[in-house]
């Protein structure tokens, strides 16, 4: 029996979605797969899938064991290209989930320096902003913004992310500033739906004491983009990151608010579940993002 063999068809019968697709995908016959499935179950001593007529599930041992897979596959994987003198060159495959609007504008030109400094490196990158299942979805990472609670998920701060409260000069020409965090139920507010709370907007006043206040929504959306927009088309006030606001503050079509009043603020991570091996490849990734966004991040430094 050739254990790393089956272990890799294995793995492959998971990311595959049974041993048909895994077959083609190996580009050998159903029989073989069966048959090394079959030699590694017997070797352990276990069943590695529930098996019904329509799909195979995998069992709470088996989930476990192909987690094992994939480090012990890897870690051969990188030993190989070391004893072939290789390992001045990082290769292979790096799975990253990501948040649309900070992936796009600043997590994608990461990669694409990145890549020019790697070019055996690919990159499999999904821009969502749902919530992923590190390990049951196969990646290698996830950048996740958020305050994190799981402890079963081994996190790396990436950057700080701070939020900005601003409108368009012309809004506020039409309808005036606010003065104070109470007045901003008066106010037309573009609250960004993904958010726990979205109506609820929080503030830390100068003498420490914290207020929640709820907009009135006269447009909400699940676009931190179109918000952003929106607002600068006059149609009302956003609280969003300054990651995406940065440059209209800048060019003045927004106009920072109520800058007395401190903001909740949240870290950008790079994460990935403890019982996963990380690559060297995934590594050196996590090591160029932490130093490209280390101290200030520029999207912050000219909004002082």
């Amino acid at each position: 029996m050739n254990r790393l063999e089956n272990m890799e068809t294995f793995v492959r019968i998971v990311e595959n979605g049974g041993i048909s697709a895994a077959a083609d995908n190996l580009s050998v016959a159903k029989s073989v797969v069966s048959r090394r499935l079959r030699e590694l179950e017997n070797h352990l001593g276990v069943e590695l899938f529930h098996r019904t007529t329509r799909k195979m599930n995998l069992t709470d041992t088996g989930q476990t064991y192909y987690q094992d897979c994939l480090r012990i596959i890897d870690q051969v994987q990188e030993s190989e290209q070391v004893a072939s003198r290789s390992h001045d060159l990082l290769q292979g495959n790096i799975r990253v989930a990501l948040p649309y609007t900070f992936g796009t504008m600043h997590i994608g030109p990461a990669v694409n320096d990145f890549l020019r400094a790697n070019p055996q490196i690919r990159f499999d990158l999904d821009f969502n902003d749902r919530v992923v299942d590190v390990m049951q979805e196969r990646f290698d990472l996830a950048i996740r913004i958020a305050t994190l609670s799981d402890s079963s998920l081994v996190a790396r701060r990436i950057a700080d992310v701070a939020f900005t409260l601003c409108a368009s000069p012309h809004y506020l020409e039409r309808t005036g500033t606010p003065e104070k965090p109470e007045d901003l139920p008066k106010h037309q507010c573009l609250p960004y739906s993904l958010t726990p709370d979205p109506e609820r907007w929080r503030f830390r006043h100068p003498d420490g004491r914290e207020t929640d206040v709820w907009v009135d929504a006269y447009l909400k959306a699940s676009s931190g983009e179109y918000l952003l927009k929106a607002s600068v088309d006059g149609h009302g006030i956003i609280l969003l990151p300054t990651f995406i606001a940065y440059e209209q503050i800048e060019r003045g079509t927004l106009v920072p608010l109520l800058r007395d009043y401190a903001l909740p603020s949240l870290n950008a991570y790079a994460i990935y579940p403890q019982t996963r091996h990380l690559s060297q490849r995934v590594r050196s990734f996590v090591d160029f993002l932490v130093k490209r966004f280390e101290g200030v991040p520029y999207w912050d430094q000219n909004l002082e």
